[in-house]
């Protein structure tokens, strides 16, 4: 994981006065200096080894049954369509896991975006009585201390449903993306191993499962920017009434490119982490296989 890039992703995806990824890299240095590359990251850090886990785990088993159910055998070599079935569930289930680390991640690290929003508001009120803080920057204070802060006030505030705001577009993220992931993975594998060898080595696994990443970012960014700016939202007035009309609003408000904020970012985060990634559940595989054999 990369705090850097995950920070400015979000606040790209969320905040219209960004133009590129080293303005938001300037702008966050100057205002909240190395620690703001940082904000919101504890927990989702703390759970990232879960989620995987979980996600490749229902990947294995889901199309291990369905090669039981159509071909017989858990073994048996699986169609596109088993592998593609399998990588829509494993994305579907991990939404579970992830929303609430997903909400907190981006209130914290655009809470400073909505106290600006606050003071601006209070500041062009009908009154014109004076502010109770002298000094502005530290007036209002953060309204999340950290992670568990967050998910406490957010489920005292809004409910269980604050929680999972955003998760439909989540939901859309994960399943087609994962979908995307484990098939172009699965196709790639099969272009680069050599004749007469089913897996490729070491360096088809690298780069496969580097692609892989890519690809699957490619489907899931236009939902990602959706799901973060729905569950931005909870922060002072909201401006979206649901996923369509975020869409809508957003398209309309700064053109189609909207949709594809966080792109670059996204890519070049997703090819060397799932480089790692794929040889990681290789290496683990082969090595259940042969204990077990």
């Amino acid at each position: 994981m990369r705090p850097g890039r995950r920070l400015g992703k979000v606040r790209i995806q969320t905040e219209p006065k960004y133009t590129g990824i080293w303005h938001c890299v300037r702008d966050t240095y100057h205002r909240e200096r190395v620690w703001g590359f940082y904000r919101g990251l504890s927990l989702p850090v703390c759970t990232a080894s879960l989620v995987s886990s979980v996600s490749f785990g229902t990947y294995s088993h889901c199309l291990a049954h369905i090669c039981q159910f159509r071909y017989g055998s858990p073994d048996a070599k699986p169609a596109k369509a088993d592998i593609t079935l399998s990588g829509y569930a494993s994305g579907l289930v991990r939404v579970f896991l992830t929303s609430p680390t997903e909400v907190a991640k981006v209130r914290l690290q655009t809470q400073t975006q909505a106290q600006k929003q606050q003071r601006r508001i209070s500041a062009s009120g009908p009154s014109a009585v004076p502010p109770v803080c002298p000094a502005p920057p530290a007036c209002p204070e953060p309204k999340y201390r950290g992670p568990l802060h967050c998910l406490a006030t957010v489920a005292r505030e809004e409910g269980l449903r604050g929680l999972y705001k955003g998760s439909s577009a989540l939901l859309l993220r994960d399943g087609h993306s994962f979908a995307t992931y484990f098939l172009s993975y699965a196709i790639l594998c099969e272009r680069l191993s050599p004749a007469g060898h089913s897996q490729p080595d070491v360096l088809g696994v690298l780069v496969a499962g580097g692609c892989a990443g890519v690809l699957g970012w490619a489907v899931a960014t236009p939902m990602d920017v959706i799901k973060s700016r729905l569950q931005a939202d909870g922060q002072g007035q909201r401006r979206y009434r649901g996923l369509l009309h975020c869409m809508v609003t957003s398209v309309w408000e700064e053109g189609p490119r909207v949709l594809f904020k966080g792109l670059v970012l996204n890519c070049c985060r997703a090819f060397p982490v799932n480089m790692v990634v794929f040889v990681a559940y290789e290496a683990v595989l082969r090595l259940t296989q042969g204990l077990l054999t």
